[in-house]
């Protein structure tokens, strides 16, 4: 399942993981969001173990988004050791995002 990622945990979560970190940034609002929430479950579940995988709301936490310069949403972001390594910004199919995946495993 997606951890719920925030100000107060993000260093916490994401940059001191001992593991690699899909990080989806989203909004309710968004349309396109909606659409790749599944997909992002999808991962969270095929790499259980091996991934944490979080979402961050930019509404709640502009200070993570302004951080890392999300300016369109979603956005996906791939941490290992605790420096981004991939980003995707769109919608995007659950093979586009397993093959970014497989790449920092």
């Amino acid at each position: 399942m997606a951890l719920e990622i925030n100000d107060a945990n993000f260093e916490e979560l994401v940059l001191q993981s001992d593991k690699p970190v899909l990080v989806d940034f989203w909004a309710e609002w968004c349309g396109p969001c909606r659409m790749v929430a599944p997909v992002v479950q999808e991962i969270s579940e095929d790499y259980a173990g091996r991934l944490v995988v979080g979402k961050v709301d930019v509404d709640s936490n502009p200070g993570i988004a302004s951080k890392f310069g999300i300016r369109n949403i979603p956005t996906i972001l791939f941490f290992k050791d605790g420096v981004v390594v991939d980003k995707h910004v769109g919608a995007a199919p659950k093979s586009t995002l397993s093959t970014k995946v497989d790449g920092i495993l």
